[in-house]
Order: C-alpha cells, then structure tokens, then sequence
C-alpha cells in the first residue's frame, strides 16, 4: 500500500477552518477523505455542518486539550483508519486533520514521526494555516497558540481580507513573512481554494522540494546570518512535552494583554548561510545540544547543506526536539557547495546558534 497522504489544518478560533473544508470536500475532485477533527467541549457543531455536505469518513476526537493528549488518541485513530482500510472497510485516499483553534500544531506533526507503524503507513504532507486578516493582529498580539500556528505553517491562507483595508492585510502580510518566511501565503475568499494549493503541497517533505522559499532571503538582510545543518538520518532526540509552558489553554478566545510591540513577536526567523562545509561531528553535536536546550521553543527548522565527506546534499528538518536529515541529490555542476538553513521559533538565542553553527564549519 502506497502511503496515506496526510494534511493538518490549523488556525485561530474562527479563521474559517471549516469553510476551508466544507470547500474541500464539496468540490468534484473524485478523491476520498478521511478526517479527523478535534474540537473543545462536549457539542461537536462542525461535524453537523460537514455531515450534511458530505458521505465523508469523519472522526471526531472532542477529549479537549489536543496538544495534551493527542499524540496518543491520534495515533490510535490514524491506525484505526489504516487498518479499516486494509480490510475493504473504509475506502479513503487522504487524510486531514483539522485542530482545534487552540492548538499547538507541533505534537501533531510528531506523531507521524515518533510511530514506526504511523510513519510506515502514511506521509505528512503540510501544515495548513489559516490566518483571520480581521482578528489576526489583536489574536497575534495576546495568543502565543495562534503565533505558534504561523510558525509551523507550511502554507498560509488569509482569510477575510474583504473585511479590512489593503494597508491592513499589507502589513498583516509582512508581519506573517516576518515570523515565518519559509511558507508562501496566499489571501483566499470564502474557502474558495483550488485543491492543488492544498493537497500533495510536500511542503513537509523537503525531498521533493529541496529549497526554502527563494524570496526569503531577500527579505530584510539585517535579518541573515551564515546556514546550517546536520546528518545523520536518524529520527531522535525527543524530550517530553511539558505541561505549563506550552500547554497554556483558556477554554476561549478572549483578551489578554496586548503587551507585544509593533511587530515585537516572540516567534521569529532567522536565516544561517555559508559556502564552507560542515564538520559532521560537530554539526550533530552541537544541533543535538541546543535541541536539548531549546527543542520545546524550536518550532519548525530546516534547510540544505553542504556536509564534508558527501557530494551530496544534506537535507534536514526538525519539529520542536525530533530532528533528522537525509541525503539528497548531488550538486549540480553549475551550483556552488552552500548550506543555508531556517530556524523558526519562540525567542530563540539567534546569535548563539549563529556563533555555533559557524563553529561546526570545516
């Protein structure tokens, strides 16, 4: 069985996660999903309004707090589809699993990582966030869930831009592309999105699409520093998720203290570059030591590189602690050696990962 391709949908509380689905699903695309939803409380209105749409396989995991207790729950149900679908029970080609508007998309992503039968079975295509151009800059300021949801992206739909000046949805632009210049965003009306800009993205997979998003570094250069990475393909260095720091869930979309300055975010990006190789030893020293330190900060990083010992390129990736890297394919004969590399993350320690990766170079 060829993999489940597999598409998280995130978003702020009413950022139009449904509306995005209910278009999905309604287009004539002959495609069979699976989905899995994961609501607070104990009414799960968005199943009704997908029910009535559709003949769609929908299942629903309303046991609260997802970034708690999904890695489990979601692992059981991801298994439970696979092997519904092994004996002709269900018969679906893709699944996507829409958060909660208060959830940390990070747990997520490393369950079809930290499972060998979930990462055997199916492939994690991209994180799809939603961004509500209306509400976003207040929601920005006082949740850091809907900053973490920016950060994770893979891809960025703004919705409701109709609602607010174009001055607005600019800026709102620029400070998305800010926090997270590796996922291309895109301003979308009513869920009125073509299925190709939202399945088979492998915006994941950095195999399939071996550079960060090119214009990124022609963005504020103030913000550049050399790029690095690591090589051993190994699929470790998992700490556990504590309760606290990241699991700070009101049961609403309230207030809270807009104490953030104009674009003063704590999720931030940061870019290494370099045309020297890596010292491999070095390299998996020091990433393995700063994931230790900071993994539960270090939402999403990832890049290209150049590796001493390989003609190849190296590419790596990591979601809060779990990292890895795989080889790619060999540089081209017009290309120069270089890695370059983005982390993206909640106040990281820019110029202690820039000091050390220049560090790990031969």
């Amino acid at each position: 069985m060829s993999l489940i391709p597999a598409t998280i949908l995130t978003g702020f509380l009413g950022s139009g996660k449904t509306t995005l689905l209910k278009r999905v699903l309604g287009e004539a695309h002959g495609q069979k999903i699976a989905i899995i939803e994961n609501e607070f409380g104990e009414e799960n209105i968005d199943s009704d309004i997908l029910v009535s749409e559709t003949k769609e396989q929908i299942i629903q995991m309303s046991n609260g707090c997802i970034c708690c207790t999904i890695r489990e729950d979601l692992r059981a149900t991801l298994q439970l589809l696979a092997a519904k679908k092994r004996k002709g029970l269900l018969d679906f080609d893709r699944v996507v699993i829409e958060t909660t508007g208060l959830a940390d998309p990070g747990p997520v992503a490393q369950t079809f990582f930290m499972d060998d039968e979930i990462a055997e079975t199916y492939l994690l295509d991209s994180i799809l966030t939603l961004v509500d151009a209306k509400h976003a800059p207040q929601q920005l300021n006082d949740r850091q869930e809907a900053r973490r949801q920016v950060g994770f992206a893979d891809q960025i739909f703004i919705s409701k831009t109709d609602l607010v000046a174009q001055g607005e949805t600019e800026a709102l632009m620029h400070r998305l592309k800010h926090m997270n210049p590796r996922a291309p965003m895109k301003a979308v009306h009513f869920g009125e999105v073509g299925l190709s800009e939202v399945f088979d993205l492998r915006g994941f997979n950095l195999n399939s699409k071996l550079d960060i998003d090119p214009d990124f570094l022609k963005e504020e250069p103030a913000q550049l520093g050399p790029v690095g990475q690591h090589n051993s393909p190994e699929h470790g260095h998992e700490a556990g998720h504590e309760q606290g720091e990241q699991c700070d869930h009101p049961s609403h979309a309230g207030g809270g203290h807009g104490h953030h300055h104009h674009h003063d975010d704590d999720v931030k990006s940061f870019v290494f570059r370099s045309e020297r190789p890596f010292d491999p030893a070095k390299l998996e020293d020091f990433l393995g030591a700063v994931v230790n330190i900071y993994g539960p900060r270090m939402l999403r990083y990832k890049g290209v590189l150049s590796m001493k010992g390989t003609e190849r390129k190296v590419i790596f990736q990591g979601v809060h602690q779990l990292m890895g890297s795989d080889l790619g394919p060999h540089w081209g004969a017009d290309e120069t050696p270089n890695s370059k590399m983005v982390f993206i993350g909640i106040d990281l320690p820019k110029d202690i990962f820039l000091q050390g990766l220049e560090q790990c170079l031969v």
